[in-house]
């Protein structure tokens, strides 16, 4: 299977709307503000909560799973209505064809055609299932020759629930469910599995330095996880170093805000649990959710 590290992706921009945005658009449970600083952070004894507290709610608690979910596409979509982004898509320029969807599925990267594969699966006859043979024949590429109306075809998929289940299940699968396992096999609280889900996201997973099993390799080199007997504190800070130097390997990553001004923000606050209220900026926009 391809992996997203096979090229760069770029975040993008909240003027980049989706078609037929506004038939799925859902209000968030919390808003983006430039009303103060992201600085401004609850004290630490609010944030703070017992090892043995932590330990029994992960990311995949549906209250926290949906501050991931707002935390990531505040990177990628310039918002926190991630629900609005089923029926996001265009081709963003960087090498991976067209991206869409709740976490950026891509044509290029065998995502996009596994979640039409499920969705045809599902539903036969759907108005994506005719662009497969397409969808096959560019994997890997960003080729876009065979998907002419593939666009507006997807914007009318993404009305419908089906398809929206069929991206929440392929982001569970390929992306979310695997990386709050390694989370709590290496001990870390919701923070560190929210890190490695911002990573795999972003890099995929795989064999090469760049992936989130090289980032998490690269780490071992420098701390242990709380598995192993490490501090969970510097263990992150290992792991978000070396995120960083992976991003840092493709000029569309060179930006690291997701990282110094919203994940480093949280872990020097020692917020292990991620406890609202939480302030951060990404690329230079500033998010509140209470």
């Amino acid at each position: 299977m391809r992996t997203r590290s096979i090229g760069s992706r770029l975040p993008r921009t909240a003027t980049r709307v989706a078609l037929g945005l506004a038939l799925l658009a859902v209000p968030a449970t919390a808003v983006a503000t430039t009303a103060g600083p992201a600085g401004q952070h609850a004290p630490a004894a609010h944030r703070t909560a017992p090892h043995t507290a932590r330990a029994a709610t992960g990311l995949d608690d549906p209250a926290k799973k949906d501050i991931a979910m707002q935390l990531v596409s505040s990177a990628e979509n310039s918002s926190l209505d991630w629900k609005a982004q089923y029926a996001y898509i265009e081709d963003i320029g960087d090498g991976r064809g067209y991206t869409g969807g709740i976490i950026g599925f891509c044509s290029g990267t065998h995502d996009m055609l596994e979640l039409v594969e499920l969705y045809t699966q599902r539903k036969p006859g759907n108005v994506l299932a005719e662009y497969l043979p397409a969808l096959r024949a560019v994997d890997g590429s960003d080729s876009h020759e065979g998907l002419d109306g593939f666009p507006e075809a997807w914007a009318k998929a993404a009305e419908d629930s089906a398809f929206q289940k069929a991206q929440n299940d392929e982001r569970d699968r390929v992306y979310f469910n695997p990386a709050v396992k390694q989370g709590k096999a290496d001990g870390v609280g919701v923070l560190g599995q929210f890190a490695y889900y911002d990573a795999i996201v972003m890099h995929g997973d795989g064999d090469d330095s760049t992936s989130f099993s090289g980032i998490r390799k690269r780490a071992l080199g420098e701390a242990k996880p709380p598995s192993q007997g490490g501090d969970e504190t510097e263990w992150l800070n290992a792991f978000l170093d070396a995120r960083v130097w992976a991003m840092k390997q493709e000029e569309a990553h060179s930006d690291t805000s997701r990282v110094d001004t919203a994940q480093r923000v949280f872990l020097k606050d020692g917020n292990l649990d991620l406890h609202t209220p939480l302030d951060w900026k990404v690329y230079g926009d500033s998010f509140h959710i209470d």
